[in-house]
This record gives C-alpha cells, sequence and structure tokens, in this order.
C-alpha cells in the first residue's frame, strides 16, 4: 500500500505543479485580455464617434439659400460672358 500512497502523493504533486504554472501564466493572460477589451472598446467609441458625427452632419439644415446671394452670382455671371464677348470682338 507504500506504493499507492506513492502514487497519490505523486499525482497532487503533479496537480499542485501544474496550478502554479497555469497560475503564473494567469496575469500576463489576464494583461493580454486587458488590453484587448480596452484596444476593442476604444475602436468600438472611435466607430460610434464617426457614424454620430456624419449622422449629425448630414441632419443639420442648412441655412436656405440667400436671393441676393444668387442674385449677384447671376450678375457676375453675365458680366464674365459679356466680357467674353467683348474680348472675341476685340480687333487683333
Amino acid at each position: 500500500m507504500a506504493d499507492g500512497s506513492s502514487l497519490e502523493t505523486y499525482a497532487n504533486h503533479a496537480n499542485s505543479a501544474a496550478s502554479e504554472s497555469a497560475q503564473s501564466a494567469l496575469p500576463e493572460q489576464a494583461a493580454g485580455d486587458a488590453s484587448t477589451r480596452a484596444f476593442t472598446f476604444i475602436g468600438v467609441a472611435i466607430v460610434a464617434a464617426g457614424l454620430v458625427y456624419a449622422l449629425v452632419r448630414a441632419t443639420l439644415a442648412r441655412p436656405p439659400a440667400d436671393p441676393t446671394t444668387e442674385r449677384i452670382q447671376q450678375l457676375i455671371d453675365e458680366a464674365n460672358r459679356l466680357l467674353k464677348q467683348l474680348d472675341e470682338k476685340k480687333p487683333e
């Protein structure tokens, strides 16, 4: 029966050694898991912020076009057209 107790002791020793090595690997793995979760959270936050920015930008009402600005642009276009006609008729 002494052999049985020595086998039992050996099994207990092997289990304790395995659990010690597993416990020593846990802090490194936990640190890796924490950084992965942090980077994932940061990535999700960046994507969400981008979507919110795009949504707000798209839904903001733009001020209506000013009729005065449109009329000024029409006059500028007409003046440019007339200047172009004068340049074409200019004798060389």
